[in-house]
C-alpha cells in the first residue's frame, strides 16, 4: 500500500470515529441537549382538547343557569274580519302604486284622508292589502301613514292559504 492509500484511510476512519461526547447507536449519532437546536413551537392540541371540552360543558349547563319567565300568552286564533261600509280600504300594488278602495291616491293624499278619517267617531278600520310581489317599503308607507293621522284600528287583509279548512 502506498502512503498516500494510507493516509486517506486514516482520515476516513477519524471522520467515522464517535467523539466522547457522542453515543453511537444503529448508525444514528446523538448529540447532547446542549448542542441541539431549541424547539420553539407550541403544542396546541392539548389547549385545544380543554377548549373543546370547556365548550361542551358550557353548552350544557347555560340553558340550565339561565332562569325564564313563566308567563301564560295569550292564545290568539284568527277569524273572518267582516268588512264593514265604512272600514278604510287601502291597496298597495306591485309597482307600489296606493290605491283608496278603488282610486289611485298620492302619498300626501293618502295622510290628508286618513287624518280626516281619524277624527270620526266610532273610528273606522284600516284595511291594507299589498300584493305579495310588492316590495315591504310600500305597505310600510302605508301603515307609517296610518300612525301619523292617528288611526287606531290597523290590519292587514290576506288571502287563505291553500289547503287550509275553514
Amino acid at each position: 500500500m502506498s502512503d498516500a492509500h494510507i493516509e486517506d484511510k486514516i482520515e476516513m476512519e477519524g471522520q467515522n470515529s464517535l467523539h466522547a461526547d457522542q453515543v453511537h447507536t444503529g448508525g444514528i449519532a446523538m448529540t447532547e441537549e446542549e448542542e441541539s437546536p431549541l424547539n420553539s413551537t407550541i403544542n396546541t392540541t392539548p389547549l385545544v382538547d380543554i377548549m373543546l371540552v370547556m365548550l361542551i360543558i358550557f353548552l350544557i349547563t347555560v340553558p340550565v343557569a339561565v332562569g325564564s319567565i313563566p308567563l301564560q300568552l295569550p292564545e290568539e286564533k284568527n277569524r273572518v274580519v267582516l268588512t264593514r261600509p265604512d272600514d278604510v280600504n287601502i291597496w298597495v300594488d306591485e309597482r307600489g302604486n296606493t290605491y283608496w278602495n278603488t282610486v289611485k291616491i298620492s302619498d300626501a293624499e293618502l295622510a290628508e284622508r286618513l287624518s280626516r278619517v281619524a277624527v270620526l267617531h266610532p273610528q273606522p278600520e284600516v284595511h291594507i292589502r299589498g300584493d305579495a310581489n310588492t316590495e315591504y317599503i310600500n305597505v310600510g308607507k302605508v301603515v307609517e301613514a296610518a300612525q301619523k293621522a292617528g288611526m287606531a284600528k290597523v290590519g292587514f287583509i290576506t288571502k287563505k292559504p291553500i289547503g287550509t279548512a275553514g
